[in-house]
């Protein structure tokens, strides 16, 4: 098998591509791109993806992108060992709708609240900043009634877990970067604690983004 797996760092959509290789436990060859030297955007990697962007996953000639598309891949094509997605047909669909409204609502607020900061010129940057701010606050206490369990696969993580924790994780960025941006009241107690249960997951260390070390 020859897998080939193309990241960024600080991407949350390569990052959830990642965990989801690591927790099958699958060998792959990593290859990082460079923002900065926009080997994203190079005919090589145009060939892999013509969208330029990461993350892109090669499976023996086979090449596919759009992060939550390859995590379904490498659940179906590798369907041994430590499950994605739940075999039963409704709890699979659940995380599937989960997974589409994380990408739909809780990722877009915190783009919202982290593109003034990356933009400072923005004529409106406070007002995108609050607004931000006001939508994760609704979607913490969303997610905070859907975790019912340790994770919300079950009783075991799962790509709904991992789609959400690198957004999550942003924030955490963000704070180091910009102390004081992040109130220390919008993390929920159970997302909080489920915030811990990722984070102290080996695979997590293994996967944190190498440039935030």
């Amino acid at each position: 098998m020859a897998l080939t797996f193309y990241y960024g760092s600080g991407s949350p959509f390569a990052w959830r591509v990642w965990l989801a290789l690591e927790h099958k436990g699958l060998s792959y060859d990593l290859k990082v791109l460079s923002f900065d030297k926009r080997e994203h955007k190079t005919p090589e990697f145009l060939a892999i993806n013509p969208r330029g962007e990461v993350p892109a996953l090669v499976d023996d000639g086979f090449a596919i992108f759009e992060s939550n598309a390859i995590v379904e891949y490498i659940a179906e094509r590798w369907p041994e060992g430590p499950s994605l997605l739940p075999a039963d047909l409704h709890q699979r669909a659940i995380q599937r709708r989960m997974i589409r409204e994380i990408d739909n609502h809780f990722v877009e607020a915190v783009e919202m609240m982290v593109r003034p900061l990356l933009e400072p010129g923005l004529p409106d940057a406070a007002e995108r900043t609050a607004k931000g701010l006001a939508a994760l606050r609704t979607e913490f206490a969303y997610w905070e009634k859907l975790l019912t369990s340790d994770w919300f696969g079950g009783g075991a993580p799962s790509a709904a877990d991992f789609t959400l924790y690198p957004s999550v994780a942003m924030l955490g960025r963000i704070e180091t970067r910009k102390p004081g941006t992040v109130p220390a009241d919008l993390v929920t107690p159970k997302m909080g604690a489920w915030q811990q249960r990722m984070r102290a997951l080996p695979i997590t260390e293994k996967t944190w983004p190498p440039h935030w070390r």
